[in-house]
């Protein structure tokens, strides 16, 4: 394990709906490693985990913020990803697209810009499907691979982060944040710096973990039984490093701030690991609002 220096940052309210901190309850704590099925018998530091009593955002206090994002992702993909996902499908994205397409009508020449561009695999998807499509990618390791790979526009993928890009106000029909917003330290001002990039009418796709993951529910009932404090909500200090897990009304009442509406939301089961015994429980029970993947579209307003 590598050392990492982290600024910890206090909370102070619910990222998403703005209650204050105070009004979140105390889930457990989290190491800054893989926990196992005894994560007492470890040597680390931790953070606790909380839910918030509003919306049920689950969140990291305090937020472990790394002093640089090559710190957590500054790492070679084929070391973050399997080789399997590194290959790109002739039907990767297709099923997101048509998705979009019930709450949007594409049309070719579209502008869509990819946040947290990866692999580059979901551009390629969107070109695919007739957009003039732009991408931003943080990590210079993961965009050096994609680059290689695709060797896309310069003036259109970009080594930058939500934070630090920049676009014209109004200027994409179509913006995605694929499982990346639980990454980003402030996912409300990811997702109004998004909207203002995007034409209104246009749709913002997010896919997030759901806070209500009937495996997570399960893990911490195990980690309950056996005494311990410790939860299976978040990595924030190791991989996949995710800081925040999300439910609908998480978007629900954000949408009271920001100039969106919830156009459509949808759930999908994801990968279930662990014994097999605990595999077909969850695979059994992980339906609906209980799933892993918690997946929703946003039309500016």
């Amino acid at each position: 394990m590598k050392d990492i220096k982290y600024n910890l940052k206090h909370v102070e309210e619910c990222n998403m709906c703005k209650a204050p901190a105070s009004e979140s309850i105390l889930m457990g704590r989290r190491l800054n490693q893989s926990q196992g099925s005894n994560p007492k018998n470890k040597v680390g530091f931790s953070v606790s985990i909380m839910r918030c009593g509003n919306c049920g955002l689950i969140y990291p206090y305090p937020l472990p913020i790394p002093e640089s994002i090559d710190d957590h992702y500054g790492i070679p993909p084929e070391s973050y990803w399997t080789k399997a996902y590194l290959e790109v499908d002739k039907n990767y994205y297709a099923g997101y697209l048509n998705l979009l397409e019930k709450v949007f009508n594409i049309e070719s020449g579209m502008k869509a810009l990819d946040i947290g561009a990866g692999t580059g695999k979901c551009m390629v998807a969107l070109e695919r499907r007739g957009f003039d499509v732009y991408g931003i990618e943080p990590s210079s390791t993961f965009y050096e691979h994609t680059q290689g790979n695709y060797n896309f526009p310069k003036d259109k993928f970009f080594n930058k982060s939500v934070e630090t890009a920049q676009f014209e106000n109004d200027f994409f029909d179509h913006i995605t944040f694929g499982a990346v917003l639980e990454h980003l330290y402030d996912p409300y001002d990811a997702i109004k710096k998004a909207l203002s990039w995007t034409k209104k009418g246009g749709v913002v796709a997010i896919e997030v973990p759901n806070s209500d993951w009937v495996a997570a529910k399960l893990y911490n009932s195990i980690y309950k039984l056996k005494g311990s404090e410790y939860v299976a909500n978040l990595s924030p200090m190791h991989e996949p490093f995710h800081i925040y897990e999300f439910t609908l009304k998480s978007f629900e009442v954000a949408s009271k701030t920001l100039p969106f509406e919830v156009a459509l939301h949808t759930y999908f089961p994801g990968e279930t690991y662990g014994p097999k015994i605990l595999q077909k429980i969850i695979k059994k029970r992980a339906k609906g609002d209980k799933a892993m993947q918690l997946y929703v579209l946003l039309r500016k307003i």
